[in-house]
């Protein structure tokens, strides 16, 4: 970083408040003041020229006058002369009274400041006596100091925050209104430091992997400083990395042309060797180092080890095996363990106790997951990937979508580290390939049933049962020395039962030492009478299912019909108010017993207020209800509790986002609460919280005919879900799922509602054929079931695609049918999205101001109705008729009332479109920078979601705005790529496009 530019004064350390500008001379008399009764002066001179006393403005007088301030302000305490002063204010042309008028504005100055701050000294002036950071400039410049230290003892995270601050002390133009030819001079200075502070940033930006957010700031900057090469670079370098090598290129092509127009040069030797490099493909260019959304005083480091066992027995050989392959991450290629052996055998916890062990050695921090490759549902590498990210300091806004891309983003924030990654219960190598750190001084162990002879460099440790002595030595920490040494044959026949199986024998030691009352000879003759249990033990899994019996045998009737019930639903975890559903009990009642099956260990504590079941023990929990749950019909009834309680909880969710929507009074009735949320925020975060388990919940609903309406109707009421982009893949799957059971059960009621709720999807993923063909399946069959609803949405969904499509009477004859069916439901919310709706009909085909109206009546419903998510909508709606209509201003602003709605509200899809329309206001207003820092958020923002239509929108506007600001090259770019979007969905926009290439070929 380039710190502070040569020009730009420094304030000299002996100058700072309480010395003179002369060390050799005392300081000039100020009065005794109580700094309690009169607050500190402040003043600034990075904007217009200001003084304050305490939080109150102080009047700087005339512009000559704020001139004169702002002279004596730059020298930082040192004596200008007369002379200095008036070439400063008036240059070479002085007015005749020059020295009187200088001489009245130094005695206005003095009365508004504290007494003594204007010094008169030897036919000059100095303003001497301020505080520490009286002044924003000298805040700045040690600011500036401070980043340039931090970046330079490699922690960037510190230094953009502190650059951050630095460049929001600018308020508009430096010395902003002050004539005279040091002002000028000056403020050329300055506003060339400032833009030095802005590209040091903003290079630590692309340093950290920001490239994505940075290309809309670069973008707007190069339009607004078209010849200044090093933002052209770090566009390059920003566009790049995001994938657009195209544009990336076009840049230079643009910059090479500007220069030889206006400087006739050509770029300088950077820039030229950055292109070669990008048409090289030159793998160095995409490996920035860690990326930090949020600039923090500190790396992030996570300490995410699960506790190790204080009783940890054994193992010595394996311990120092791979203590030692831990250590060898020090120097060159990172060590990998995996851990094979059947379930129970103690890889976990062997693992566990290496890596707290080796903590010292990885001092950036320890990550750990439970990947359940033994389950039915074993973790994706790409939401593992997020986590991690997550706990390394990543925002959820500045991680991608792929798989691919969030693991090289993990890698490179990984990076410079030195961390241990611990992935517990991995399936196979294809999971865990993805999850390896791939860099010198990081670790991974690996733990998994399977031998991973597949994953390459890994150094493979096959783990064995514990020999005799280990076992019986664990044994005898759990239950204590003088009860095993009076019956210590009694105590090796227990681990021989138990086959030496490490989780076998703690279960069964903890149960021993839970029951005082027992002797080891008691636990002994129990396991020796468990049909066949030395064979059962042998058998693989089914060794710890006989140490589970154990436990399961143990428990009270309340506690062990608690343990078969929760083990019947599916998901990964299960929160306390859903357990009390399951289980029909009160939510105090269920804690008890659920942490009571924690004290067993049969239940793992996954968080405040959520359990779950190990993969091992889930499965001998259902096999525990499939034998001993009496009736059969409790199971049943168990899981049918679930889904009321999803279903009504997600139905009060839908109720409180949408006031007076009536889907909720036509949903599938739930015979059992759900939870009432005090505001929508909270709402909100317990929907998108119990994502991953509601959606479990309703696939698992899909199986019994007897169930799936209301699994449909579940899936309804929560379609947020697919419209924020967080779980729009699972949404999707499960909505499949459930239009295949309904068409296997012949229901054509649920058909036409699992219908819908696929409509929504394929509008949403940009896929409007099939929505279209889904829409009117949907109107056909809820017909025939005499459900309006369905059909309400199905003809507001037909009308939205058919303008999409450019079939605008038939949008028109849909959405006026939808409000008609809305209106007989009396569905007002319903009715005030057709009408939006219709509005962009009316746009679409020249009614400006019937559209304008139509978005205004919509509005008036939603407020009237408190509906404030889909109140956005409708200023969306409205926004888009007032940017046609011409009204520019108040498009902008309903525009970003409606996008600071979506934001708040997690709904991606409509930010990301929100923001487009504001680059189509900002391009119309002749804005074009502006419009393309828009656009190029928006295309930030939908990555991943709202399909390539709407893609094609975004690109061909950020075309046309860069077009406007001179950047004919990357405009090109985005309108080829836009166009071959629109020809492969066979979209009409694609002649319009091509229409706009034509003439860049011509020229």
């Amino acid at each position: 970083m380039d710190g502070v530019p040569d020009g730009v004064p420094r304030v000299p350390e002996q100058r700072r408040p309480g010395s003179s500008a002369k060390s050799a001379e005392p300081v000039e008399s100020v009065e005794s003041v109580e700094p309690e009764s009169v607050p500190a002066l402040r003043f600034g001179v990075l904007g217009p020229v200001r003084a304050w006393r305490g939080d109150e403005p102080i009047t700087t007088g005339s512009p000559q006058q704020r001139a004169l301030l702002a002279a004596l302000l730059l020298r930082e305490g040192r004596t200008a002369t007369a002379a200095e002063l008036i070439d400063a204010l008036w240059g070479e042309e002085p007015p005749s009274q020059a020295l009187a008028a200088l001489r009245t504005y130094a005695s206005r100055l003095r009365k508004v400041l504290d007494a003594g701050v204007l010094a008169s000294e030897s036919g000059g002036y100095a303003v001497r006596g301020l505080a520490e950071g009286a002044l924003d400039l000298a805040v700045a410049q040690d600011l500036a100091t401070e980043a340039e230290k931090a970046r330079s003892a490699g922690d960037l995270c510190h230094a953009r925050d502190v650059l951050r601050r630095a460049l929001a002390l600018w308020d508009g133009e430096t010395l902003a209104g002050v004539p005279g030819p040091y002002a000028e001079a000056q403020r050329v200075r300055l506003e060339e430091w400032r833009l030095q502070l802005l590209e040091s940033r903003l290079d630590m930006d692309l340093e950290q992997g920001c490239h994505a957010e940075a290309v809309s700031e670069l973008t707007a900057l190069t339009a607004a400083h078209p010849l200044r090469e090093r933002l052209r670079e770090l566009l390059m370098l920003a566009l790049y990395r995001s994938g657009r090598q195209a544009e990336a290129l076009a840049v230079y092509a643009d910059t090479r042309r500007l220069l030889a127009d206006e400087l006739g040069v050509d770029p300088r030797p950077g820039l030229s060797e950055l292109q070669q490099r990008i048409l090289q493909a030159d793998p160095g260019l995409a490996e920035p180092s860690s990326p930090a959304p949020e600039p923090a005083s500190a790396p992030v480091r996570p300490a995410q080890l699960p506790a190790t066992v204080p009783d940890f027995t054994g193992r010595s050989a394996f311990v120092r095996e791979l203590g030692d392959i831990l250590a060898s991450a020090d120097g060159g290629v990172m060590a990998v363990s995996a851990l094979a052996g059947i379930g129970g055998v103690g890889k976990t916890t062997l693992a566990v106790h290496v890596a707290h062990q080796a903590r010292a050695a990885f001092p950036d921090g320890q990550l750990y997951v439970d990947l359940q490759g033994a389950g039915a549902r074993a973790a994706e590498p790409e939401t593992v990937l997020g986590s991690f990210l997550r706990a390394l300091g990543t925002a959820d806004t500045a991680i991608p979508d792929s798989m691919e891309e969030r693991a090289a983003l993990y890698r490179s924030v990984l990076a410079g580290r030195r961390v241990l990654v611990l992935l517990d219960n991995a399936r196979d190598a294809a999971q865990v390939r993805p999850l390896l750190p791939g860099t010198d001084g990081c670790a991974a162990l690996v733990t998994s049933r399977v031998r991973m002879v597949d994953l390459a460099g890994a150094h493979l440790i096959d783990l064995d049962v514990m020999s005799p002595d280990e076992a019986l030595a664990l044994f005898t920490k759990i239950v204590g020395e003088e009860r095993v040494a009076s019956e210590r044959k009694a105590a090796l026949d227990v681990v021989a039962a138990c086959g030496f199986l490490p989780l076998a024998i703690r279960i069964a030691a903890s149960r021993l030492a839970a029951r005082r009352t027992w002797t080891v000879s008691v636990l002994a003759a129990k396991l020796a009478d468990e049909r066949r249990r030395l064979d059962e033990l042998q058998a693989g899994d089914l060794a710890v299912k006989a140490t589970f019996e154990l436990g399961y045998g143990q428990l009270e009737p309340a506690q062990a019909r608690a343990f078969r019930l929760l083990g019947l639903a599916d998901g990964p975890d299960i929160s306390l108010p859903a357990a009390a559903a399951v289980l029909d009990l009160p939510v105090e009642d269920t804690e008890d017993l659920l942490e009571s099956l924690v004290d067993t260990s049969l239940l793992e504590s996954a968080a405040p207020g959520r359990y779950r079941f190990h993969d091992l023990v889930r499965l001998y929990a259902r096999a525990c209800a499939e034998r001993d749950e009496l009736p059969p019909s409790e199971r049943g009834a168990a899981l049918s509790r679930l889904l009321d309680f999803y279903l009504a909880s997600a139905a009060a969710v839908f109720a409180i986002e949408r006031p007076g929507d009536t889907l909720v009074e036509h949903l599938e009735p739930a015979s059992y609460p759900g939870l009432r949320f005090e505001n929508r925020h909270a709402a909100q975060d317990w929907l998108y919280a119990e994502a991953v388990c509601l959606l479990a919940c309703v696939r698992q609903a899909a199986r019994q005919a007897g169930t799936l309406p209301r699994a449909i109707d579940l899936l309804w009421a929560a379609h947020d879900l697919s419209e924020s982009g967080a779980n729009a893949r699972e949404y999707e799957a499960t909505a499949e799922a459930l239009l295949d059971a309904a068409r296997q059960y012949d229901l054509a009621r649920a058909e036409a509602r699992a219908l819908t709720t696929l409509v929504n999807v394929h509008h949403v993923s940009g896929r409007f054929e099939r929505a279209d063909q889904e829409a009117e399946r949907a109107i056909l069959l809820a017909q025939q079931a005499d459900d309006l609803l369905p059909v309400c949405w199905a003809r507001n969904a037909r009308g939205i695609i058919a303008l999409y499509q450019n079939r605008h009477a038939d949008g028109e004859e849909h959405l006026s049918r939808a409000i008609e069916h809305f209106r007989a439901l009396g569905n007002r919310p319903g009715e005030a999205a057709a009408l939006c709706n219709l509005s962009r009909i009316h746009l679409a085909t020249g009614r400006t101001q019937s559209a304008v109206a139509l978005a205004q009546e919509g509005i008036g419903i939603y407020d009237a109705m408190g509906s404030t998510m889909r109140g956005a909508n409708a200023r969306y709606a409205l926004g888009l008729a007032l940017t046609q209509s011409g009204d520019l201003g108040t498009a902008a602003e309903r525009l970003q009332e409606a996008l600071e709605v979506f934001r708040d509200s997690r709904q991606r899809l409509w930010e990301g479109m929100s923001l487009f329309r504001l680059a189509e206001v900002d391009l119309a207003a002749r804005r074009a920078a502006q419009a393309a820092a828009n656009a190029e958020m928006a295309l930030t923002v939908l990555r991943g979601i709202g399909g390539e239509w709407r893609r094609g929108n975004v690109l061909t506007v950020l075309g046309r705005a860069l077009s406007s600001i001179g950047q004919t090259g990357r405009a090109q770019v985005c309108w080829q790529e836009a166009a071959g979007i629109y020809e492969e969905l066979g979209s009409p926009e694609a002649a319009d496009v091509r229409a706009l290439l034509s003439p860049v070929r011509a020229a």
